[in-house]
């Protein structure tokens, strides 16, 4: 595969990309550069986590990158997820990383990596001592917001550590390519900003986009100057957040219920999360969406790309009951296999069960 194709399958990914430019160079002298992306372990996965990110790893692999998938076990700790029980916490890492089997990803292709390891090792706290002595604590307070935190909340001392934690990882896990959701750019700019000051490797940044909940979209809530990108993280699915987020293990009366129950005005496509889940994910993994419809309501259709669906949506041949059947049906046949992974294999099985009865009592 050349350069500009395997530059293509990263523009698949990366909804912004600082920069194409030294990305190319990359490309064009590494036949395997690395990447990372990171997962903080709480609650059960849901679209984003499931099969949006598993999608983005596979055109990853295809681009002949080596991805490293860092379970942020620590960061889950300091950001108090899980209750703070690191147990708990490592728990749900185990789990993800049989979420992403299930969900197909080549795990001899991927590293799996957990901060509780590096943690082990003076190398690594070396690293955070010294972003934390290039950064100032306006700055670490700015960028707390990579860890789902605004200046409005009341916060932690030790939640200080998160951003200088993050920005050391890069550097650390020696990557060539941050490949994280656009929630995360302010770290991949301060290690940007560090590795010129201190001579290290200076990584490219691929931010993927964040998939909006059923809501739809949101007023911003102060995560970001920008109030586009603001309203962007604010308006993302959240796994805390049940009857707003579609997880893994749904069945697809649950599916069904909780599509049929989002936001979807007629003929509007921008800021409605099923046009969303239709280009990130359906028309991703699946040829077409067939929606069965009786002849009085237009007869049945079937789409074969995004775009030809969006524009029979904005033209109103394609009512909005139409397109949450077709969304949550589509949902359901990508959903299953993951689904079904759980409930067949006991070990699967009994993560899940863990984590849901961990999310039940804390």
């Amino acid at each position: 595969m050349d350069v500009e194709a395997r530059l293509s399958l990263i523009r698949q990914v990366g909804e912004e990309i600082i920069t194409e430019g030294e990305l190319k160079t990359v490309l064009e002298t590494k036949s395997h550069p690395t990447a990372y992306d990171g997962f903080e372990p709480s609650g059960l996965a849901h679209l984003p986590f499931g099969v949006l990110r598993p999608i983005l790893v596979d055109d990853m692999l295809r681009a002949g990158v080596r991805m490293k998938l860092w379970i942020a076990d620590w960061f889950a700790w300091v950001n108090n997820k899980m209750g703070g029980d690191l147990e708990r916490i490592q728990e749900v890492g185990r789990y993800f990383v049989e979420v992403w089997k299930a969900a197909g990803v080549d795990m001899s292709k991927v590293d799996v990596l957990w901060t509780s390891e590096a943690a082990k090792n003076e190398e690594y706290w070396k690293k955070v001592v010294t972003v934390a002595q290039n950064s100032t604590l306006a700055r670490a307070q700015r960028a707390l917001t990579i860890a789902g935190r605004t200046s409005k909340e009341g916060l932690q001392a030790a939640q200080l550590f998160y951003p200088m934690m993050q920005v050391a990882d890069i550097f650390w896990l020696d990557v060539d390519i941050c490949q994280l959701g656009l929630d995360q750019r302010r770290a991949n700019i301060l290690a940007r900003e560090i590795a010129e000051k201190m001579k290290w490797k200076k990584p490219v940044a691929v931010h993927h986009h964040m998939l909006m909940g059923l809501q739809g979209k949101k007023e911003p809530e102060g995560y970001d100057e920008n109030s586009a990108l603001d309203a962007e993280i604010a308006s993302k699915m959240s796994k805390s957040k049940p009857e707003t987020s579609i997880y893994v293990h749904d069945d697809s009366d649950v599916i069904a219920r909780k599509v049929n129950s989002a936001y979807c005005p007629p003929k509007v496509v921008e800021g409605n999360p099923l046009a969303e889940y239709s280009k990130y994910i359906i028309f991703r993994k699946l040829k077409s969406m067939r929606i069965e419809r009786p002849d009085k309501y237009g007869g049945s259709a079937e789409f074969f790309s995004y775009d030809e669906l969006a524009a029979a949506y904005a033209g109103g041949s394609l009512h909005p009951a139409d397109l949450k059947k077709g969304v949550s049906e589509s949902l359901d046949a990508i959903i299953k296999p993951i689904r079904d992974h759980f409930a067949k294999d006991p070990g699967a099985r009994r993560l899940y069960e863990a984590v849901r009865s961990s999310e039940a009592t804390r």
